[in-house]
């Protein structure tokens, strides 16, 4: 007999796009993919790695059950084992040696589940240490510190209304491949391409041309890490030709004489060295943004991962706001997720950093959490509240840190080490503990995150496509677990003393589903739009809230409860800037790049998404190959303070001179992981080389762009 086929529906959970998935199902298994046509947000939108969803959840490297270390290799063992080895292994270090003995890691994908959105926070209290890293400080910190400063809440962020703009300035973004970030966007590109149909334009800023550059009408070249000096440019110029007007932000704004003052430092001839972009076209953005009908600034990690990155992203929104862009239909605006549930009014506590430092470099706390890239420091240096156990959450830090060389050899020193993760891949190899969660096809899924920063506001829900597998674990369950472990309650409670309390306090006592769809029902409820759960399970393709709408000044949390426009810690790194200008160029500096069916170290074990030619190449422009005698497809040794490692060179004029440029995310030779595919492939891992004694100081986030090295002919 045939086996049934149907139909199911979902939101993809690959990247930050938020693409609806419409999915051909063949008794238990995926087997085709497609984008959904009647999705309210993404209308048949999909790129190549949505098309693997089936791919991804089969592939047969997956973890499906924990796994122990014993005499270095890794056996499979039962749930109770594995809980049980948590406990032995936790409980006695942090009995002994305190709370801040632990660590705990999370990765980028815990925002792409409900357990991350639901459960991560309980964890974290109950474990009751400081020494909390994250994705966030090699990613996108600078941005919610600067916003944090003019806004009030570190979460309160702006995106551009791509749909309305009729200009868009691009700095450091490149969503041709990455599908966007910090601005949810399905069909980022389809929606560039009808800025330019309706008449507008977008220019994009980058060391690159890049597959967005190349669809621009515009693409400046810019050295790398020097966006604060062009965005100083510009605004100097809104002040000196008389073009900055908040408009009807003006009363909500203060600090714009302030702005103005540490503008004057920085007018376009004395910034267009450093950036290597011409004066005269430095004047020329500023009047195009000023004259724009509509028009918006948009900087992501470019932008993020650098020296200044707080106070390029901190411009940014400055831009946008002395242009009278913030908060307008076509520049940039707050979205408002289902969810939430909006201020009555503006005013709040405000917005502060360092509560507390890390132990051995001082480096100050920013939103909870200390910089990833101090994370060896605090296991290998000796002392009351030395590291001794680490929890990582869905993350992959031996391939994404800053010198991960040494963050490698600091994991091997750890007395105890236990991950939440579905790979044995090159940071859960040293794990001695492995808890692996469900598949995306087996549990519900809803955009906390993404659905907070999405260009159109929107809900979808996508319930579990199979049963769960009756011998695995939903991730909400092994979190938990941990929860009890670390409140002492003990490896054999049941989860669900955990979830009844969380329930509890949410109000969704009564309730019917899962732990997650529950809490989730609840906050929806008690969100801004009044939905329900059953809403959304109603409405498959999603639910279509309308275009965003102005938001200030209810969104505002300083304790004025206005736009703060120039907060001191941006005046102090204003005056390091300055003293910038006079620093001596390197000579050659290093830059990443991704790829579209790439996502960080994601993905490169799905055989569809790795063919073709070999993408991890260090490009570089043909001049600086000439003078350095290096051939096309022939390896080269890169070296920096950090480390040194040989790629094959791909000479290309895609990069600036003086500029060279290798991709994250690989590296995948390391022994004692469970990887075919990608180890067939491995690449290098380019964050052997970035510098862990490199951080952007109001954020603690690493610089991964703009690393000086050294090359010659391997």
């Amino acid at each position: 007999m045939a086996e049934s086929t149907r139909t199911a529906y979902r939101t993809c959970p690959l990247c930050e796009a938020a693409c609806g998935l419409e999915l051909t199902v063949t008794g238990d298994r995926v087997t085709a993919v497609r984008g959904d046509r009647d999705h309210v947000f993404s209308h048949g939108f999909i790129c190549p790695k949505g098309a693997t969803f089936g791919r991804l959840t089969e592939d047969p490297d997956r973890l499906r059950r924990p796994m122990i270390k014993k005499d270095g290799r890794h056996e499979e063992v039962s749930w109770a084992q594995a809980f049980a080895a948590v406990e032995t292994g936790l409980r006695p270090i942090a009995e002994r040696y305190g709370a801040q003995s632990l660590a705990v890691y999370l990765g980028n994908p815990n925002v792409h589940t409900m357990a991350g959105g639901l459960y991560v926070t309980p964890l974290l209290k109950a474990l009751g240490t400081r020494n909390v890293f994250t994705a966030s400080t090699v990613d996108q910190m600078p941005k919610h510190v600067a916003c944090g400063h003019l806004y009030g809440s570190a979460l309160t962020i702006a995106v551009p209304d791509l749909d309305r703009t009729d200009y868009l300035l691009m700095l450091g973004a490149n969503p041709w491949e990455s599908n966007g970030s910090l601005a949810t966007a399905a069909d980022f590109p389809g929606r560039l391409k009808a800025i330019q149909a309706r008449g507008g334009k977008f220019v994009v800023v980058d060391p690159r041309r890049t597959r967005t550059a190349e669809q621009a009408d515009e693409h400046l070249f810019i050295r790398p890490g020097t966006d604060a000096f062009l965005l100083f440019g510009i605004v100097h110029t809104l002040f000196a030709e008389g073009l900055a007007d908040p408009g009807r932000l003006t009363p909500y704004t203060q600090g714009i004489d302030d702005v103005r003052g540490l503008a004057a430092a920085f007018p376009p001839e004395a910034v267009a060295a450093t950036c290597d972009i011409a004066p005269e076209r430095i004047r020329g953005l500023a009047r195009e943004l000023a004259a724009a009908p509509t028009a918006a600034v948009y900087g992501r990690i470019g932008t993020c991962a650098v020296e200044f990155g707080t106070l390029t992203s901190w411009l940014v929104d400055v831009t946008n706001v002395l242009t009278g862009n913030l908060d307008r239909p076509g520049g940039v605006m707050f979205p408002l997720a289902a969810h939430l549930r909006p201020q009555a009014r503006p005013g709040g506590k405000g917005f502060r950093t360092g509560r507390w430092h890390s132990r051995v470099r001082g480096l100050p706390e920013v939103k909870g959490e200390l910089p990833v890239a101090t994370l060896a420091d605090e296991i290998e240096t000796p002392g009351e509240g030395q590291v001794r156990a680490l929890l990582t959450v869905a993350g992959n830090p031996v391939l994404s840190a800053p010198n991960s060389g040494r963050l490698d050899r600091a994991l091997g020193g750890l007395e105890f080490m236990v991950s939440v993760d579905p790979y044995l891949n090159e940071t859960t190899r040293h794990a001695d503990v492995i808890l692996p969660p469900l598949d995306a096809t087996q549990k519900g899924h809803y955009d906390f995150s993404f659905l907070a920063l999405a260009v159109r506001n929107f809900a979808s829900y996508s319930p579990p496509v199979f049963p769960p597998d009756p011998g695995g674990m939903d991730e909400c369950d092994i979190l938990a677990h941990l929860i009890l472990i670390a409140s002492g309650h003990g490896a054999a409670t049941d989860p669900s003393v955990l979830h009844a309390e969380l329930l509890r306090k949410a109000g969704a006592e009564n309730s019917a589903g899962t732990p997650a769809e529950r809490l989730l029902d609840a906050a929806l409820r008690a969100g801004a739009y009044g939905l329900s759960l059953d809403d959304l399970r109603a409405a498959p393709h999603g639910v279509d809230l309308g275009p965003l709408r102005p938001r200030i000044p209810q969104v505002l949390r300083t304790p004025s409860g206005l736009i703060e426009l120039c907060a001191p810690p941006l005046v102090a790194e204003t005056a390091r800037l300055r003293s910038a200008l006079d620093r001596p160029r390197p000579g050659l500096v290093l830059i990443g790049r991704r790829h579209l069916r790439s996502n960080n170290s994601w993905m490169h074990n799905v055989p569809a998404l790795v063919k073709g030619r070999d993408r991890c190449t260090l490009q570089v422009h043909p001049s600086d190959a000439d003078r350095l005698t290096l051939s096309d497809g022939h390896p080269a040794t890169v070296t920096s303070r950090a480390g040194s490692l040989s790629a094959l060179v791909e000479i290309t004029d895609r990069v600036m001179p003086g500029v060279v440029s290798l991709p994250h995310g690989w590296g995948h030779d390391l022994p004692g992981t469970r990887l075919t595919v990608a180890s067939e492939r491995p690449g290098v891992n380019s964050n052997i080389l970035t510098d862990d004694l490199l951080v952007d100081p109001l954020s603690g986030n690493a610089v991964l762009n703009g690393i000086p090295v050294e090359i010659k002919p391997a």
